[in-house]
């Protein structure tokens, strides 16, 4: 569910190195106006992290896998809240072969609750920078990583330690992060769900992966050595896949987290009604996403039985997508749905339909004030659909900005670097910060 520009370029591009040659080397046009600059990702920190970094020359990354005995889960105490720390060790961030030595990272065990109001486990990855901000200075983002990934060793707890290195949700969220470092904030990433689980994981679902990102803040601020204190301010940041849980986390988290001090939430280029997208999407260059987010779908609604409904290629496929990352996801643009599926049109499988309903965003304003981003240029996610989800927020009482991002095909040729970083979800992040400072009354 990546925004459809960043899917055009992945395409013809082939591969993340390219995209990071036309992002840091090309730079824009005399006189552009940009809304990213360079040093606000190459700030004081991440340089000091580069100098310093220890590079890997080994082949087996660091990245831990589903068969490491950490990921088996410990029976949970009825009664036990959601959000609470079950285990949680020190890991080394690792990211191509660089691992850098100023930020302390920890791997996260911790209870949540899943679209049928189940206590269930997640894992995920907090990560902090090692600046010398005080922990009274502090904020936190729950960053909903747009990982789209129906396999095990897929999450942001394997990718950030060095697995899984060719996944895009990644390496789109290189630039954020490195942002959210230079302003002293941590970041937890949400696995949502156990990664070490080798069954088929429901990514797709907001209801749930909404939950796990607050929960997955709430074990962090619970955690004794990441030293951040109860009332941290929370910010909460998802671009495509992961703006998807990042809204249902702004619209949960005054009921669900009431204790959690979420100040800010930004949203970019996410599903807001998933029928919408398959009916835009599916057969077009997002074939691949739409029948994985279907896949996520049937993982988490066993009264969908999708197989049901599959060709014998669409079984063959539906085995692949089940047992991999995302980035094979890519290689299957405009691929038909009949060929795939028996309906080919599967919103209308009754049960299906009504996953979708659930799983639509709108359900009610968030109480932190919102950014919503979007491409008015976007073919498969109607920049309409954002204009309403606006609409339906302010007219139930919601603070919401909502500001376009740049992606049209001429945009890539005039003014590339601004593209780029708009559909990296990278502007957003002087969003955040300004409505840090507003809510401390700077």
């Amino acid at each position: 569910m990546f925004d459809s520009t960043w899917r055009r370029w992945s395409w013809r591009a082939g591969t993340a190195s390219a995209l990071a040659v036309a992002l840091f080397a090309v730079g824009s046009p005399a006189g552009a106006q940009e809304t990213v600059d360079l040093a606000d990702v190459f700030n004081p920190l991440v340089v000091k992290a580069l100098q310093g970094a220890d590079i890997s020359t080994e082949l087996t990354p660091l990245g831990l896998s589903s068969g490491d005995p950490w990921f088996d889960e410990p029976e949970i105490e009825p009664g036990t809240a959601p959000g609470t720390l079950l285990k949680a060790r020190p890991v080394s961030v690792q990211v191509y072969q660089v691992r850098p030595d100023v930020v302390s990272a920890h791997q996260l065990m911790y209870t949540t609750t899943d679209h049928f109001g189940r206590q269930v486990i997640s894992t995920g990855i907090l990560m902090i920078p090692e600046d010398g901000t005080a922990p009274g200075d502090r904020k936190i983002i729950g960053y909903a990583e747009a990982n789209d990934s129906l396999g095990a060793n897929c999450a942001p707890s394997h990718q950030w330690t060095g697995g899984n290195q060719s996944d895009p949700a990644m390496f789109s969220a290189l630039g954020p992060v490195a942002q959210m470092f230079g302003h002293g904030w941590a970041v937890m990433m949400s696995d949502v769900g156990n990664d070490g689980d080798t069954a088929p994981h429901p990514f797709s679902i907001g209801q749930f992966s909404g939950k796990a990102t607050l929960d997955g803040v709430r074990a962090a601020l619970a955690l004794p050595e990441g030293g951040l204190e109860s009332d941290t301010p929370v910010g909460i940041y998802g671009v495509a896949g992961g703006g998807v849980a990042a809204g249902f986390a702004a619209e949960q988290a005054h009921d669900y987290a009431p204790e959690l001090n979420v100040q800010a939430s930004a949203i970019q280029a996410m599903m807001i009604d998933p029928a919408t997208f398959e009916e835009t999407a599916a057969g077009g260059i997002g074939s691949g996403f739409v029948f994985s987010s279907i896949l996520g779908f049937d993982a988490g609604y066993p009264d969908v039985r999708l197989d049901d409904h599959l060709t014998p290629i669409g079984h063959n496929v539906a085995a692949a997508f089940r047992a991999s990352c995302q980035a094979l996801y890519l290689g299957l643009p405009f691929v038909p749905f009949d060929v795939l599926l028996t309906n080919p049109s599967p919103r209308t499988i009754p049960a299906l339909a009504a996953a979708y309903a659930d799983n639509t965003l709108g359900k009610q304003a968030p109480a932190s004030k919102l950014l919503i981003s979007s491409c008015e240029d976007d073919f498969l996610i109607p920049f309409s659909e954002a204009e309403h989800l606006a609409q339906t927020y302010r007219a139930d009482g919601g603070n919401v900005d909502l500001l376009p991002s740049q992606c049209g095909p001429l945009d890539y040729v005039t003014n590339l670097y601004k593209t780029v970083t708009d559909q990296l979800g990278m502007q957003d992040i002087a969003w955040l910060a300004k409505t840090f400072d507003e809510a401390e009354g700077r």
